[in-house]
């Protein structure tokens, strides 16, 4: 197989950064070529038929704010913006196992964090200086543990920060990189409730982020090649001068580019010398068929239980359990159980375990601690024509889905700006 078109930019892989730098291409009217090792894409962001439930499920439940903006940019470009739903205003519904307690955070609209001066809105137990610290974050310099910056205690922290860090770091916050933690609160709750809304893919994964954007790029010529698996990549100077796949070989010309969208342990695997994160944490998700009650919200934090986060989905009952290492080696039927009867406790249906679903990954973000986000590397590399794109790259985000888009953005915009200057 031979690169004829002059200018084709080649994208390994077909998971959410992939398809982001795709889209971003795609009005350029330049031939761009994704190739996917796997006979679906979507990547980690996918939503598939479950034998055990009988449904479709994702294969983990992922969350959008407001303040997402490239993601936001992503969906309306592909036309699945109104797939996200979420509630009016930025509020997050908690419960506390240990005390019963629940409460709602509900962040006022405006920047000036005004929500703090009522009761009724922010955290339980707490007053004006217990938010100073996450000022202070904001303005921390070198990258340290979170600990080192901060004071991790207090009902602050333990019922608002480290649920909203554990979730989108997936590491246990006090290990957590303070750069990255600080980048979150700057992008969300320093812009104010407006950036904080929390919004679900309700009808999956694959419905929002994956079919539209497969549609859209397949209206601009854009061909996706399944079970096309890149299997070595030759380097000559400062170039990359060819692409192995299992379906042969491909010659790059010399406006050709290429955009890896790999996770890091395959792009190492194909290019040794790439820097990249070395230490990796885990997710659980659980699936439960059943429809949630009708007072149950869409979203719900859980303090001292070993769910973290509940959703009410359509036709069934999602949770999310972060850094979860601890539980990889649990029997699934036993932590099914144990996780149902959080859920009955905290909703009130009947205790009879519905079917079920449990979805481990080991590998699913990168460790979120300062060592490990120094080695992220940039979408730039030591070739003039060969780009990096994932969560996993050094976006100044965790491994979250702003990230990966933002990633293919950041790719795509490289690689158009190397074409204006060869030109």
């Amino acid at each position: 197989m031979h690169s004829s078109d002059p200018g084709t930019i080649h994208i390994v892989g077909a998971g959410l950064a992939g398809l982001a730098a795709a889209v971003q291409l795609a009005p350029s009217r330049r031939p761009v070529v994704i190739h996917e090792a796997t006979a679906q894409a979507g990547g980690r962001c996918r939503s598939y038929y479950d034998q055990a439930t009988g449904m479709t499920i994702d294969n983990g439940t992922h969350l959008v704010l407001s303040g997402n903006t490239s993601v936001l940019s992503f969906l309306e470009t592909v036309g699945s913006e109104s797939g996200l739903q979420g509630p009016a205003e930025a509020e997050f519904s908690f419960a506390d196992l240990a005390t019963q307690e629940r409460w709602t955070l509900r962040i006022g609209e405006g920047r000036i964090p005004w929500w703090i001066f009522d009761k009724a809105r922010r955290v339980p137990q707490t007053g004006l200086a217990d938010y100073l610290p996450l000022a202070r974050l904001l303005y921390m310099s070198a990258d340290r543990r979170l600990e080192e910056v901060m004071e991790c205690a207090g009902p602050v922290y333990e019922r608002m920060l480290a649920p909203l860090l554990l979730a989108a770091l997936n590491i246990e916050p006090r290990r957590a990189s303070s750069q990255l933690a600080a980048t979150l609160i700057r992008e969300t709750l320093g812009q104010g409730g407006k950036a904080c809304r929390p919004l679900l893919a309700q009808g999956g994964l694959g419905k929002v982020f994956v079919t539209p954007a497969v549609d859209y790029l397949q209206s601009h010529g854009i061909q996706i090649r399944f079970e096309d698996e890149l299997q070595g990549i030759r380097f000559l100077g400062k170039r990359a001068v060819q692409l192995e796949f299992t379906s042969g070989v491909t010659p790059l010309g010399r406006h050709d580019a290429v955009i890896l969208a790999l996770p890091p342990h395959a792009a190492k695997k194909l290019v040794p010398s790439l820097p990249a994160p070395t230490q990796f944490r885990g997710i659980v998700n659980a699936h439960f068929r059943i429809d949630p009650p009708t007072a149950m919200p869409a979203m719900l934090g859980v303090i001292n239980g070993t769910s973290e986060w509940i959703f009410g989905l359509e036709g069934r009952i999602a949770v999310t359990i972060s850094d979860a290492e601890r539980l990889f080696d649990e029997p699934r039927p036993a932590l099914a159980e144990r996780l149902w009867k959080e859920i009955v406790a905290l909703t009130g249906l009947p205790p009879a375990l519905p079917p079920w679903q449990i979805v481990r990954e080991r590998r699913a973000t990168f460790a979120a601690t300062p060592e490990q986000n120094a080695l992220r590397p940039p979408a730039e590399t030591a070739w003039h024509n060969f780009f990096l794109a994932g969560d996993w790259t050094a976006t100044g985000l965790p491994a979250t889905l702003e990230g990966a888009v933002r990633s293919g953005f950041r790719a795509a915009d490289l690689v158009a700006h190397a074409a204006r200057v060869a030109a």
